[in-house]
């Protein structure tokens, strides 16, 4: 694979739902401890150089603002939602000055204030990480593309729910929108 350069102060971590509803979930090929264990390396590591770490979690599905299409096979959400659902989990090390984004939907453009958020820090590349690789990280990472955003896909810091499903992202669309490299790549072109 080609070198992976870019601007450091114009790049963004893009973190998806790595909140103790959705972190703690069974996923395959790598674990939510270590998804969240890389991604926390690479927030330190940007961070250091300038860039901007965002962290986008989904809001409990419930209520008058959540979907409600007829679907084939609906998610099946428990009565009520634990307190902690929705925040993410402490490993992370969230920083006051990283922007917190909050989302109703599989992507984290939709109906949010992210792209103001990118666009006004003057953000060309997004490093997106998270949980599910083939539900929150890949709705946003079309939607990022179709904004004209530069992408690396950190293959080992994020994860899908089911049997093919990262590697069907990652093998057929990522790289179709982006570079898709490991945290010790990414690490390594942040000097880190």
């Amino acid at each position: 694979m080609a070198d992976l350069s870019f601007d450091p102060a114009q790049a963004a971590l893009v973190v998806i739902d790595l909140q103790h509803g959705v972190a703690t979930l069974p996923t395959t090929p790598h674990s939510g401890p270590d998804v969240v264990s890389r991604t926390a390396q690479l927030a330190d590591a940007l961070r250091i150089k300038g860039g901007t770490i965002v962290w986008v979690n989904v809001m409990a599905p419930a209520g008058p603002l959540a979907l409600t299409p007829e679907l084939d096979n609906p998610p099946k959400f428990p009565a009520a939602f634990p307190a902690q659902w929705s925040e993410l989990v402490p490993e992370l090390g969230v920083q006051a000055e990283d922007v917190r984004v909050f989302k109703r939907n599989w992507g984290a453009f939709y109906g949010t204030d992210l792209d103001l958020h990118l666009r006004r820090r003057g953000i060309r590349t997004i490093i997106l990480t998270g949980i599910a690789t083939n539900m929150g990280v890949e709705s946003t990472a079309r939607d990022a593309f179709e904004r004209g955003y530069d992408q690396i896909f950190v293959e080992d810091a994020m994860s899908g729910l089911g049997e093919n499903a990262h590697a069907t992202a990652l093998g057929s669309t990522f790289q179709r929108m982006g570079r898709v490299r490991s945290t010790a790549d990414v690490l390594a072109s942040l000097g880190a």
